[in-house]
């Protein structure tokens, strides 16, 4: 390819718009271009890109005896409303109705699709297990698109599923799908990927887990332990909260706590400390409105997500009306006794505490001294806060908790038979009896997968792809075009390269050796050979590698052979982190 002839601009200017890196660079690189909020085309070099990402999760999958499928982008109604997702999914889920007046769905995942395309064919036990995958658009109205191809709303995914006959059977697969995603990351050029336990959300099923890239613009919290293997999302990282209780509990005794709405004015005001408060946080249930009060320590924040999976059903902040009976500001859990009647909520940072301060469910009024077992005799406790920052590991114990921001890049699930059984898929066993089968189901996103390795492997000029995935293996530059010799030599390598079976990338352009190089640092090819009048006196040409790492002149006849030893180490580097699994 000539870049003379490459569709697409690149450009100096970070776009106002970009918060991001990858963002930016793509977008100044001629790689995306905005079509909507969260709806891109792709220019040629991304296409390229994503291609070889593509070849790498075909043969990753296919090594561990998937089949590759294709399911609809447009499914019917009918078939989420077996699963019981079309009413339980919000407006991310995109419906509409045909011509006929059919309601249809545009598919954000395939769990549905997958069962209807295997129902019939896995009516025996004999036929089990199979994997089928594909590689697909798909659309989520994600309410707040950002940072480029990270989160989207219309992207390209890989899914695949699982199907099995027993839950031994589904582990046994589920580990080598956990290797296999080890593989692909590590041949995408970011084996520094770590492994999380995460929450299923709408997926359901009782175990997950999430491939994450840990860097400060990811949008999801993980909590790490620094002294042994425990790495959880946030969302499903379990709080452990250890409380010293006081000697002696002072007596309940209600005080003036004028205009002292929230736990900081609260403390301020009395002297107290947020780890001596009780905090209320209120929310209502998305079906009906009903109030939900969650109480906890001051210095803590509810997991929302953990507090969804409890309930069994969406929540959103409450909107307290006077007629609730609520004292917005003053509530605490002792004479609780709203209009409202709400689902009264402990989380287990309360359990055993004493002398704390809590609202008295009486405006510019708060309780000193309550003590949970004398004042709250019947409380329930569970596990609704967040993980804090130097807490408490659940694996060993240790206060050596860190919370660091990660980009999801791949997550693999365990669903059971949420799907199978819903939609009424099932198989006879060797003795004729009924069952229904167990499933698993692996996702990576091709788009989001690229730009994170973009956000991994990069400098101050423009990305540095792993050579992998690169656009192109190498970018032939020609210094000073208009120089007849100069230029009829920078063609005569052009095609040997291309003779030679490299993926080449020639900047032929009658343009200043600044804009030249310029370019090339946004279109991040891993190798860059320079063809110039200076060389050409020497008779060499000047081999650098984008990262920095290799520079050096080679014989001009020795060029192509110098060429495809480079590719083949710097391929090497990223096949054996691969092998390593």
């Amino acid at each position: 390819m000539k870049l003379s002839v490459l569709v697409g601009e690149r450009f100096k200017e970070k776009p106002s718009d970009c918060v991001v890196d990858s963002h930016a660079f793509m977008v100044r690189g001629g790689y995306i271009k905005a079509v909507a909020n969260g709806i891109y085309s792709s220019y040629m070099p991304l296409r390229r890109i994503t291609k070889k990402i593509e070849n790498i999760l075909r043969e990753e999958m296919d090594r561990i005896d998937g089949q590759e499928v294709q399911f609809p982008v447009v499914m019917p109604a009918s078939l989420w409303q077996e699963s019981g997702r079309y009413d339980s999914i919000d407006n991310s889920l995109c419906r509409f109705k045909d011509r006929n007046g059919a309601p249809m769905v545009l598919g954000m995942t395939h769990e549905e699709a997958a069962v209807q395309l295997v129902r019939e064919y896995g009516a025996t036990y004999n036929r089990y297990p199979f994997m089928i995958y594909q590689i697909q658009t798909k659309f989520r109205d994600e309410a707040r698109p950002r940072a480029g191809l990270i989160r989207v709303r219309e992207f390209t995914m890989k899914d695949a599923y699982s199907f099995h006959t027993s839950q031994e059977d589904l582990e046994r697969y589920y580990a080598e799908c956990y290797k296999a995603y080890q593989r692909i990351f590590a041949r995408a050029g970011i084996p520094e990927t770590v492994v999380v336990q995460s929450d299923s959300g709408m997926m359901g099923g009782a175990v997950s887990h999430e491939y994450m890239l840990l860097t400060p613009i990811g949008e999801d919290s993980i909590a790490i332990c620094s002294e042994c293997d425990y790495r959880a999302n946030m969302e499903a990282a379990e709080s452990i909260i250890e409380n010293e209780r006081d000697a002696e509990s002072a007596p309940l005794e209600a005080v003036h706590t004028p205009d002292a709405h929230t736990i900081e004015a609260v403390c301020e005001y009395l002297g107290s400390s947020p780890l001596k408060s009780v905090k209320a946080v209120v929310y209502q249930k998305n079906m009906d409105d009903s109030y939900v009060i969650v109480f906890l320590r001051g210095d803590l924040d509810v997991n929302e997500t953990k507090l969804t999976n409890f309930l069994g059903e969406n929540i959103h902040p409450a909107v307290i009306t006077e007629e609730s009976g609520i004292a917005a500001g003053f509530i605490g859990p002792v004479g609780l006794d709203a209009a409202c009647k709400p689902l009264v909520l402990f989380d287990n940072s309360l359990k055993g505490t004493n002398n704390m301060v809590c609202g008295a469910n009486k405006t510019d009024y708060h309780n000193k001294g309550l003590d949970m077992e004398r004042d709250c005799p019947d409380a329930e406790y569970h596990d609704f806060a967040k993980i804090l920052d130097g807490g408490i590991c659940p694996k060993c114990g240790k206060h050596t908790i860190t919370v660091n921001r990660g980009i999801e890049v791949g997550n693999i699930f365990q669903l059971g038979t949420k799907y199978t059984k819903t939609m009424d898929m099932t198989y006879t066993d060797e003795n004729g009896e009924i069952h229904y089968p167990i499933m698993g189901c692996y996702g990576i996103g091709v788009g989001r997968l690229a730009a994170s390795v973009c956000e991994a492997h990069h400098d101050d000029y423009g990305p540095i792809w792993p050579i992998t995935i690169a656009p192109w293996q190498v970018e032939l530059c020609c210094m000073k075009s208009t120089d007849e010799p100069t230029h009829a030599e920078a063609d005569k390598l052009y095609d040997a390269l291309k003779k030679a079976g490299v993926e080449v990338l020639y900047d032929d352009r009658k343009v200043s050796a600044g804009v030249m190089f310029s370019d090339a640092d946004l279109l991040g090819v891993p190798i860059r050979v320079i063809v110039s009048p200076r060389n050409l006196k020497e008779n060499v040409c000047e081999i650098v590698t984008r990262d920095k790492s290799v520079s050096k002149k080679v014989p001009a006849d020795e060029t192509v052979a110098a060429v495809k030893e480079l590719i083949a180490e710097l391929t090497a580097v990223y096949e054996n982190a691969a092998n390593a699994y």
